[in-house]
């Protein structure tokens, strides 16, 4: 017998209470042992749970990678397909989008059943012989009141005399909501005028982008006061091929002088060659670090002592010093006068020398 399909058959026994003269009923129990159909509802119903839990479970996986891995040391948009949370993002996304559709579709589905509905309502008007009064929505009344338009059956009364090939021109007013953005413009006009030139009472652009500046110079002032400063003496600066400093240096360079200079230092219509032995302002280490610190303003050369610590200009001044002799392909004609490194003669020891000769 199939228990899901079939009644089983009803058991009932007759008992009188001592109390009560309502008899008592007691129902056969329910078998226990489902049948096929059973099985495979049950069988059903679990597939069901598991294809509802699988988004559940993902989201699930991305939130404890996260949570396992710590706070990200990138933002998303640094590197969106890398990002932990990039399965959440997607998939609320995807969440969103189709609520969206849904909701589109749901209004125009609501809007043609609306038409459908309104339909029947006038052929039914039309077989009773009644004068079908249509009631107007919140938004139709909202559209109207906005707009002020004249219903087509009056129309008639606003047609001016002016006739164009067959088209007529009405005498339609402004809708009140253009009123209303005109006038309100007019408000916020009388507003600014007060608030930002007759009473100073708000900061014009100009003030804002120095205020701006300041705040900038004083974050800046802040984060150096807060960093060790290396002190460097120029007069007893030495070049030296440290591979650590040449690879600030070559960073640093890379990011603030090619413009100028190309990345191999060749030099362009702006910025002279750095790699051959002809300098505009010398060419030893200090006077290297010295233009880098101070510029050339009537050269064009920024003055990058404001923007980098003593440290960067020394890194970015032994880099330059570091190019000499490179000679790239395409690099500039030479500028200004040879420079030559001073070569240092070593004394001997004389009366090492004359203590050797009389022994």
């Amino acid at each position: 017998m199939n228990c899901c399909t079939e009644k089983p058959m009803r058991m009932t026994m007759m008992k009188m209470s001592p109390s009560h003269t309502t008899p008592l009923q007691i129902e056969k129990l329910k078998c226990q042992e489902d049948c096929e159909d059973c099985k495979k509802k049950k069988d059903n119903r679990k597939q069901h749970k598991v294809a509802l839990l699988i988004p559940l479970l993902l989201l699930l996986g991305s939130m404890t990678t996260f949570a396992a891995d710590g706070a990200p040391t990138k933002s998303f948009w640094d590197d969106p397909f890398n990002h932990p949370l990039l399965p959440l993002y997607t998939v609320s996304v995807l969440l969103l989008i189709s609520i969206v559709l849904v909701m589109i579709a749901s209004i125009y589905t609501l809007r043609i059943l609306n038409v459908f509905i309104r339909k029947a309502q006038e052929e039914r008007a039309a077989k009773l012989g009644i004068t079908l009064v249509h009631e107007q929505s919140w938004w139709e009344k909202l559209w109207q009141d906005a707009n002020a338009m004249v219903p087509l059956a009056e129309e008639k009364n606003i047609e001016l005399d002016h006739n164009y090939d067959g088209i007529k021109e009405l005498d339609n007013h402004l809708p009140p909501w253009w009123t209303m953005l005109f006038y309100g413009c007019i408000i916020w006009g009388v507003i600014y005028l007060l608030a930002y030139h007759v009473f100073d009472s708000m900061p014009l652009s100009l003030d804002e982008y120095q205020n701006e500046l300041a705040s900038a110079e004083e974050k800046a002032r802040i984060f150096r006061a807060s960093q060790p400063v290396e002190l460097i003496d120029e007069n007893a600066l030495t070049y030296s091929a440290d591979e650590a400093i040449l690879g600030k240096g070559k960073s640093i360079f890379t990011s603030n002088c090619t413009p100028c200079h190309k990345a191999d230092g060749g030099g362009n219509t702006i910025g002279p060659n750095l790699t051959d032995q002809y300098w505009i302002h010398g060419g030893s280490i200090k006077d290297i670090y010295v233009l880098i610190k101070n510029g050339a303003v009537e050269k064009g050369m920024p003055v990058w002592g404001k923007a980098m610590s003593p440290q960067d200009v020394k890194a970015v001044a032994f880099y330059v010093k570091s190019l000499q002799g490179t000679n790239p392909v395409g690099a500039k004609a030479p500028q200004g006068n040879l420079y030559q490194e001073e070569v240092k003669e070593v004394k001997a020891d004389t009366t090492k020398i004359q203590a050797s000769v009389t022994q």
